[in-house]
């Protein structure tokens, strides 16, 4: 098979350390490759390989060997390509980073399988000639604006995927919420679960999953009565920003499941059934290079007006 179906290969040269180890030991030190992975990476011709020669995983490898692995390129044949504009705030071979307007709804669901962020980035990548699958690592609501890292190879994705679960990903958002914070600056550690009288809500319940977010004051409006506050997921559940805020009695604006009549706020400024929440920044390890990378994204329009607007009673 040629080695343009496949992304770029990842390669390690043995160790002396590591001499008489088997080729999985090798991967899952190295790279951290998960054994599903390595199930997959069997199946291919040159998926994996030791000296540019087929090996199994069970096999040994000596000293000055070179192990490379070579994940075999998807598409997402099943996703509509649209031509709907999509703004690129990073892209490499590995990782695609977007800004995604609000109303805008992620991936495809049931009774939403066009004009999703999903459609324009599958349109995308195919003008460029690009087959990759989509695969983002986390979800934004459809009314949320702001940053979505999607990975470009299932390597990518899996350790991307387990840096999130391991608490290793910083994901800071901007909402505008009624009323002041008490403290300030604080944590809200309250487990959240679907309302049993409401299922399509959360409410947060000792019965509940584990849920924290951190958050901080950057700015009060009117006397108090509206403030700007920086947030920092620990964990990622459903609404869980919108759900906390609301719990210490400062829902956000705009938010038409958990939040209180805006007014003239939700109506001029902001678009109909849009919270005022904005994934503003992302950080976490580049899985290829190591590097700690982070990426920002200002606030959209809409958001910028009712700042303003805030700002100048």
């Amino acid at each position: 098979m040629s080695e343009h179906n496949y992304y770029r290969p990842l390669s390690v040269t043995v160790t002396e350390r590591e001499d008489g180890m088997q080729v999985r030991t090798v991967l899952e030190r190295r790279l951290g490759v998960s054994r599903k992975l390595l199930s997959k990476l069997k199946l291919t011709e040159l998926g994996l390989t030791v000296n540019d020669k087929r090996v199994y995983t069970s096999d040994v490898v000596r000293t000055g060997d070179v192990v490379t692995i070579r994940m075999e390129k998807e598409s997402s044949d099943d996703i509509l390509a649209e031509p709907i504009p999509i703004e690129v705030v990073f892209e490499d071979e590995d990782l695609l980073v977007v800004n995604k307007p609000p109303g805008m709804i992620v991936h495809p669901t049931h009774g939403h399988y066009t004009g999703t962020l999903a459609n324009g980035v599958v349109h995308y990548w195919r003008e460029r000639g690009e087959k990759v699958r989509f695969r983002p690592i986390h979800r934004l609501d459809e009314y949320t604006s702001g940053l979505v890292v999607i990975a470009k190879t299932p390597y990518v994705h899996q350790q991307l995927s387990e840096q999130l679960q391991a608490d290793e990903v910083d994901k800071h958002y901007l909402a505008f919420v009624h009323n002041r914070p008490i403290p300030a600056s604080g944590t809200v550690d309250g487990p959240i679960d679907r309302d049993p009288k409401r299922p399509h809500l959360r409410i947060v319940t000792p019965e509940g999953y584990p849920s924290v977010t951190h958050y901080e004051t950057v700015a009060v409006y009117r006397e108090g009565t509206v403030s700007c506050v920086r947030l920092k997921l620990e964990t990622g559940r459903t609404h869980q920003i919108r759900v906390h805020m609301k719990s210490i009695g400062c829902p956000l604006i705009g938010d038409d499941m958990y939040g209180l009549d805006t007014g003239p706020m939700q109506e001029d400024l902001l678009m109909e059934g849009r919270q005022a929440l904005h994934a503003e920044s992302i950080a976490f390890t580049h899985p290829i290079t190591r590097e700690r990378v982070q990426w920002t994204a200002a606030l959209p329009e809409d958001l910028r007006r009712l700042e303003q607007y805030l700002q100048e009673g």
